[in-house]
């Protein structure tokens, strides 16, 4: 068994790895229960303490909750203007070996004993190299090959390390 296809990213796919990266790990956790505590301080508090206070913890809040997917989209938006490697289109090759990818005249082979792990989003396939690095499948641009990606990956993978729906 075996597909092929081509892919094209975008700065949206691109921020929208980097939201799940980010919101899957300890930081992105740490940031929500933080903005969470400065909006109760601020009800908690309000009428205990001057309206300054009260607004300044509202603030906090807003700035925990804001800050991290602003500045997670402008490094998105910067890192694909910046790389004519992302903008260009990727062939890949999935089978049984592992994944297959050329760009040009360049080419790579990921085995899936090398494979860390298979995650399906809303909108992605990520495919980890590493526990920071993947590649990013727009689900969109492979709607007819999903399914053999899926039964191959899972076929090639143990159980923890495929999370394919």
């Amino acid at each position: 068994m075996e597909t092929e296809f081509d892919i094209t990213l975008t700065s949206l796919d691109m921020y929208r790895f980097s939201m799940y990266h980010t919101y899957t790990g300890m930081q992105g956790i740490l940031s929500i229960i933080i903005a969470i505590m400065c909006f109760v301080a601020a009800v908690v508090t309000r009428g205990n303490v001057t309206d300054m206070y009260t607004a300044l913890y509202a603030g906090f809040g807003v700035i925990f909750l804001l800050y991290m997917p602003f500045t997670l989209y402008l490094r998105a938006k910067r890192q694909f203007l910046m790389s004519k490697s992302l903008r260009s289109t990727l062939h890949y090759r999935i089978d049984e070996k592992g994944i297959h990818t050329t760009q040009n005249e360049a080419s790579a082979d990921l085995s899936w004993e090398q494979v860390y792990k298979v995650v399906s989003t809303k909108s992605n396939v990520l495919i980890y190299s590493s526990r920071i690095h993947a590649y990013i499948i727009p689900r969109e641009q492979i709607i007819k090959q999903y399914e053999t990606i899926r039964k191959i990956a899972g076929a090639s993978l143990p159980a923890y390390r495929f999370k394919m729906k």
